[in-house]
């Protein structure tokens, strides 16, 4: 019988190792091709720093989930029957479409990145970009379940319904990692965390998706060794956007609702796991729509700058979105655990932690006003 576990702990060692030397690599690769993130207005740093660091993120990413499929000894003895047993099984009918769909979908995301680390791109190309990347994903067949009666006529019609919520969803959560890429160590550490809780909340069950989770986790894990405040590296668009991206489609291809669930409020995990860049998006953009200024505009008031404003240090801010993410994390773990009312607790429990977050927030800035 195959251990999985030792896979999953094969996997995350080889992509934190494999980013780590590679994170170092693109460093000096930034440094000399000229890929430097500059100081600027909304910028926290004091000096340039080496971008492309999304490049060791996506190269990890993609060699040890490769590897890990085509090379492990359980594929070797037991022959491709066994892949598709234990892995391509996961992804229902037309795997290979699935996974040729979610590759060229990750391509264009990373090769949107890069070029906008390189040469600064205007929000539309980028905006037209992400869409063609989650369209590739909807097209190879990946869409959202939202366990919905069909009451269309027509499949065409629920196939464009859960088609197009599922792009949406990608599009959002490709923005609101990149959103979040606004700190030494914020992006990449919510990421790990992000995709931890999700693994847990999957394993034992979904194989797949779980070994793309812990190679995410790994390889976010070993850029962060270079990220850490003060920062060596940044990942830049092109990694972030890679982030969002995976934790994305792997929220849409894993089943969090099983006929063992004890209630279907288990959808809902995704959601508790990524709730960290979700409110941060969520809030950023209220503010600018109050603001009536463009939502796609940078600026620094996104959580982590608020909570130096309100008087922590960069690192010590970082830190408490951590704790943040984690405690969310652990809710979406054990939804899958629970009946109705006691998802209803730890939902009610994440949204208190947020509203709390914002009401020291409000009191905070009120106070500075009244000053």
């Amino acid at each position: 019988m195959t251990n999985w576990y030792l896979i999953y702990a094969y996997a995350l060692g080889v992509s934190f190792a494999s980013s780590l030397l590679l994170t170092e690599w693109t460093r000096r690769l930034a440094i000399r091709l000229g890929v430097l993130d500059h100081p600027g207005e909304r910028k926290m740093q004091k000096a340039p720093v080496p971008l492309l660091g999304g490049a060791a993120i996506f190269i990890t990413f993609c060699a040890v989930v490769t590897g890990s499929l085509l090379l492990l000894k359980p594929v070797r003895v037991f022959g491709t029957d066994w892949l598709h047993m234990h892995v391509f099984s996961f992804l229902g009918d037309e795997a290979n479409r699935k996974l040729l769909g979610i590759f060229v979908g990750g391509v264009v995301i990373f090769v949107l990145g890069i070029i906008d680390d390189i040469k600064v791109l205007r929000p539309e190309p980028k905006l037209i970009g992400e869409l063609i990347a989650a369209l590739a994903v909807v097209l190879g067949g990946v869409r959202l379940d939202l366990f919905i009666p069909d009451v269309w006529d027509a499949h065409w019609a629920s196939v464009f319904v859960t088609g197009s919520i599922t792009i949406i969803w990608i599009v959002l959560m490709t923005n609101a990692m990149n959103f979040l890429d606004n700190m030494d160590g914020l992006c990449a550490g919510i990421t790990a965390i992000a995709a931890v809780a999700m693994f847990a909340s999957l394993v034992p069950d979904e194989t797949f998706v779980c070994l793309l989770l812990v190679v995410l986790a790994g390889a976010a894990a070993g850029f962060l060794y270079h990220n850490m405040n003060p920062a060596k590296i940044y990942m830049g668009d092109s990694g972030a956007l890679f982030c969002g991206y995976v934790l994305a489609v792997a929220s849409v291809l894993a089943t969090f609702y099983t006929s063992e669930s004890h209630s279907r409020t288990a959808i809902l995990a995704p959601l508790a796991a990524l709730s960290v860049p979700l409110f941060d998006t969520a809030s950023v953009v209220f503010i600018r729509w109050r603001g009536r200024e463009s939502i796609m505009k940078g600026d620094k008031r996104h959580f982590s700058h608020r909570l130096v404003t309100m008087g922590m240090t960069p690192r010590q801010a970082v830190e408490f979105i951590y704790l943040v993410g984690v405690v969310s994390g652990m809710g979406a773990v054990l939804l899958r655990q629970v009946d109705l009312w006691g998802a209803v607790v730890i939902l009610v429990q994440i949204v208190g932690v947020f509203g709390l977050i914002v009401l020291l927030m409000s009191v905070n800035h009120a106070g500075k006003k009244g000053s």
